[in-house]
């Protein structure tokens, strides 16, 4: 069977400055969590995309980023089609999806990297005349961008940060078009028309114009949404994953010396002894950590913790730390000592 292309773009250029100091030495697409990265875990959403679609990826990222992504995809993903248009300049939304224009062709997917949901995209099986945009309803939609559907469910326009409570589905950063080409040709106008808000273009201007000239577009809802945007986001989202098909914690607790409680993820080349290891932790490839109560955490590889008691920390790569009880947000290479 010839399979159709489906582009895929992920838009992951931004600075992440919510995570510093993770974000000095990585993309936030490159943190981990539950014993895999961020992107590991957006990419095994689309295992559920139809067998007719051939997915080709676009990582649109800034000039930084763009060695550290490519050279997980490749060692990760050897045999997937991806491009990496870069994003020179932190304009917006539909800026990026626009530096990536020579790549972006026929159906598409435009999804966040920082953003974790449980689409079902074997709806796509039967939808390929519409527009898709998932969407999860909220108490409070005044911090999202949110749809305005009628009793269809067609959306009719997107509004960003309404004033009022009327509207609670809010857009979860998942769209499917079935025209790469009619996306951008609507950015291409917001462009001209200079549709920005706090001087970014932003997607949603781009898909209101593409309504105004007749696309149908459909709301999709979404039980689940995870966010790894934030520290505190990050931690919730481990907590998620560990408690759905990330825990190793059976295989964890045949360790001598080690008490488990679980969820936790392990690696096997952690080395732990004489601790107390969980709820909700997740521990890197050769993390050490000796005669340590850890929980409600996340150690990147390669990082030491001896004597201590830790909880609601996120450390980096290569950290060391022995002391007092703490709660910590370090970055690659730190140290801490009593």
């Amino acid at each position: 069977m010839n399979k159709q292309p489906l582009k895929i773009a992920i838009p992951m250029a931004g600075l992440g400055t919510r995570l510093r100091p993770h974000t000095w030495s990585k993309p936030k697409a490159l943190l981990h969590l539950a014993g895999k990265t961020v992107l590991d875990h957006v990419m095994d959403q689309f295992q559920s995309l139809p067998d007719r679609y051939e997915p080709e990826y676009v990582f649109i990222v800034g000039p930084y980023q763009l060695d550290q992504v490519r050279g997980h995809m490749q060692q990760t993903y050897p045999n997937t089609k991806a491009s990496y248009p870069v994003q020179e300049v932190m304009r917006g939304q539909s800026d990026a999806l626009w530096q990536a224009r020579e790549y972006l062709s026929g159906p598409m997917l435009m999804v966040f990297a920082d953003t974790l949901v449980d689409a079902d995209f074997s709806i796509l099986n039967h939808s390929t005349d519409q527009a898709i945009a998932w969407v999860k309803e909220v108490p409070d939609p005044r911090r999202y961008g949110v749809t305005v559907v009628d009793a269809a469910g067609q959306v009719q326009k997107l509004v960003e940060k309404p004033a009022g409570m009327d509207n609670r589905l809010a857009v979860v950063g998942f769209y499917y078009f079935p025209s790469a080409e009619d996306l951008l040709s609507a950015i291409q106008e917001q462009m001209e028309q200079n549709i920005t808000l706090k001087n970014e273009f932003f997607l949603a201007d781009a898909i209101n114009i593409m309504l105004a000239r007749g696309m149908g577009m459909r709301a999709v809802q979404v039980n689940v949404w995870l966010d790894a945007g934030t520290p505190q986001s990050l931690l919730e989202t481990n907590q998620y994953l560990l408690e759905h098909g990330n825990d190793n914690s059976a295989e964890a607790a045949k360790r001598s010396g080690v008490a488990i409680v679980p969820p936790v993820f392990i690696h096997p080349n952690a080395v732990v002894t004489d601790s107390v290891v969980g709820p909700y932790v997740s521990l890197g490839c050769e993390c050490h950590i000796e005669k340590v109560v850890v929980r409600n955490s996340i150690l990147d590889e390669g990082t030491q913790v001896k004597s201590m008691v830790l909880e609601d920390s996120l450390l980096g790569r290569d950290v060391q730390v022995h002391g007092q009880p703490m709660k910590l947000n370090l970055g690659d290479n730190a140290w801490a000592m009593e």
